[in-house]
């Protein structure tokens, strides 16, 4: 069974977009994953099909609809019950490799793209939707994340890549940043590619390479360095030596 997504916007046209180029769009042409997109404005109930209004206890800008964004979610489900519904927003979980791994493996996801000011509070209250956040950005709209999303699963999904360790030794796949990439011209610009990637030495390649993934997810994402234990896998290593000395 092919992965099936199903994206819940108020702008189908926006999909397949860059996910019907490159990898994902040969994977779509095969039938490794389907598109599903579904017009939220076609669950409104009034004549002029309004999807929103001005928010509770005043203030900018408008507001999704909760019987409206109800129908639409409840529509996808009833077609994809297997799915779990992911509602694109800033004040969602921060998505993680893990997360988008976990998705890929399933049958699919149906991913609900907000616009406006964002959703009404008791969608979440009433629906199992999971809020999920690509970042602490503010979009136009759910569509671009929702792309991102699909985009970081559909690269996982077997035969996507052709070669299995593609999707394996690269960042976050373990909790670190990827190490450094080079290839040839072996000088350039007085830059030349480090010499024990040149060596054939596969063992001390590897070791270059986990420490390179350490130092810079150390340096560059501290964050990422103490979630996942680095420090602490750093200072064992390091009293290991001691002792070995």
């Amino acid at each position: 069974m092919s992965f099936a997504a199903t994206l819940l916007t108020l702008y189908p046209e926006m999909f397949p977009g860059p996910l019907g180029l490159s990898l994902a769009g040969r994977a779509l042409e095969r039938g490794d994953w389907s598109l599903d997109t579904v017009q939220i404005r076609n669950f409104a109930q009034d004549k002029h099909r309004t999807v929103d209004d001005t928010p509770a206890g005043g203030g900018a800008g408008m507001v999704l609809k909760v019987d409206v964004l109800a129908a639409a979610i409840d529509h996808a489900r009833e077609k994809r019950p297997d799915c779990p519904v992911l509602a694109m927003t800033p004040r969602g979980r921060p998505i993680t490799q893990a997360r988008i791994r976990a998705l890929a493996e399933g049958p699919g996801v149906t991913i609900l793209c907000g616009r406006f000011e964002g959703f009404d509070e008791r969608i979440f209250e009433s629906r199992d939707v999971e809020e999920v956040s690509v970042g602490d950005i503010v979009l136009s709209g759910g569509e671009p994340a929702a792309l991102m999303i699909l985009d970081a699963c559909i690269r996982l999904l077997p035969g996507v890549m052709g070669a299995a360790s593609s999707g394996v030794d690269e960042s976050f796949e373990g909790g670190f940043l990827e190490y450094p990439q080079y290839t040839r011209p072996v000088e350039w610009e007085g830059r030349r590619i480090p010499e024990v990637l040149r060596s054939g030495d596969h063992a001390k390649i590897a070791a270059w390479r986990k420490t390179r993934a350490q130092d810079d997810t150390r340096l560059r994402r501290p964050d990422l360095w103490e979630r996942h234990g680095g420090v602490r896998d750093l200072s064992a290593s390091g009293a290991q030596q001691d002792s070995e000395e």
